[in-house]
């Protein structure tokens, strides 16, 4: 197995006497493709939040690249190489599309506002907007404001935002929630395409989408993890089809 990505290491979380995450341990080699399934409610949400920085643990640890950052800032987490996206579509409706990513090229960048300077005229800037355009297919739509995008459309655009900055670690919420079948093919597709030489982690509902695109899978039930193996091992598990899969592990 190659270097964590990720590591943690007994995660809790609770809110007053709730306990959410109830001790999870949990390491993702880099460059793997990694997905949580659970059933609503389990605290997947809660996970990632806790990765990226947006809540603090009650207690244990994430590491990113063998580097603590439980407690750290979600900014500082991102500058130190892990984006994410969320379940609700995060965009500036009223920019262009090649504003919006030029926002995420310019945050990781580190670059401040000067009414002396263009933005692009800071370095490798607009090379890099442009790179991630065709990334995301959506060279063809960049003068277009954000706000008038498909669905589909704006889910990829968040998804080019994620990975502007030039993160290593990636984190999907849902990325194919609420698309149609042909619209989620094209997700998938273009989620295969931006975690080449990246490592992904992704909180999926579609088990058509964790079972053709996770390399690992883990299953979160009740804020504990019950089961973490290949695809083909947690369609055979009988713990996980009677916690969560069901009928849906034969499909």
């Amino acid at each position: 197995m190659s270097a964590a990505a990720l590591e943690i290491r007994a995660l809790k979380k609770s809110f007053g006497p709730a306990e959410i995450i109830r001790g999870v341990d949990l390491v993702v080699p880099k460059g793997e493709r990694h997905a949580v399934i659970g059933p609503n409610g389990a605290g997947k949400s809660t996970l990632f939040n806790l990765i990226s920085g947006l809540l603090t643990p009650t207690s244990g640890t994430v590491s990113l690249d063998g580097r603590q950052v439980s407690g750290l800032p979600p900014h500082e987490i991102n500058r130190r190489g892990l984006s994410r996206s969320f379940q609700v579509t995060n965009i500036f409706p009223r920019m262009t599309v090649f504003e919006n990513i030029r926002c995420g090229v310019l945050w990781s960048a580190k670059q401040k506002y000067a009414f002396w300077r263009g933005v692009d005229g800071a370095p490798g800037v607009r090379e890099r907007t442009e790179k991630v355009l065709a990334e995301i297919g959506l060279a063809d739509r960049r003068d277009a404001l954000a706000g008038v995008l498909t669905y589909a459309e704006q889910r990829a655009l968040e998804i080019g935002i994620t990975i502007a900055g030039g993160a290593d670690v990636i984190l999907l919420d849902e990325p194919t929630a609420g698309m149609s079948r042909h619209e989620t093919d094209r997700a998938v597709g273009l989620i295969r395409r931006i975690s080449e030489n990246r490592t992904l982690m992704i909180v999926e509902h579609d088990m058509g989408v964790v079972f053709g695109l996770a390399d690992r899978i883990s299953v979160l039930v009740y804020g504990e993890i019950i089961a973490t193996g290949p695809p083909a091992e947690i369609r055979a598990s009988a713990k996980v089809k009677e916690a969560y899969l069901g009928e849906e592990a034969h499909a």
